[in-house]
């Protein structure tokens, strides 16, 4: 296997896509936050210290999908043309399952913005809560679902929905 981000002498590159052409490029991602029950009900409700963590986070997270190229190094700007982040709240077990999608007309997949998108919601729940619980665990970020380009189509196996 061999990473395409590295020239023939070992060097970090920006892959250079300009020979491809675009296509509808589609990428989902996930990240889980586990909270207490107690917590994730609070969330809920709507009854959090610092407002609507839910609705912070999902502005967080599209933010952060436009701004992935200025976090991951050699990733390339793109021109996003949707960005949606949902949540999925089990107030009985505290899990909480944050997916992003993203999608563009582009040279390239989209799978770094949605992970990205995931990964920012995620901390941001953290921040907001961590006055009431520094206990809440983020983990789970993975790709759920790509489509478009050349590798065609990913799904992740046993993913709901995907």
């Amino acid at each position: 296997m061999q990473f395409n981000h590295f020239d023939s002498q070992g060097q970090a590159i920006m892959v250079d896509v300009s020979p491809k052409q675009p296509t509808l490029r589609t990428a989902v991602a996930e990240a889980l936050v586990q909270l207490s029950p107690e917590l994730a009900s609070r969330i809920a409700a709507g009854g959090s210290a610092k407002g609507d963590v839910l609705g912070v986070a999902r502005l967080a997270g599209i933010a952060a999908v436009k701004k992935t190229p200025d976090l991951i190094p050699l990733s390339h700007p793109l021109a996003i043309h949707h960005a949606a982040i949902e949540f999925m709240l089990d107030t009985v077990s505290g899990r909480l399952q944050i997916q992003c999608t993203v999608r563009a007309f582009e040279r390239t997949g989209v799978e770094m913005e949605a992970m990205t998108g995931a990964s920012v919601a995620a901390l941001t729940v953290y921040d907001m809560v961590k006055g009431a619980d520094k206990s809440v665990e983020i983990g789970g970020i993975r790709l759920l679902f790509k489509e478009g380009g050349k590798s065609g189509t990913y799904r992740r196996e046993g993913a709901a929905g995907w």
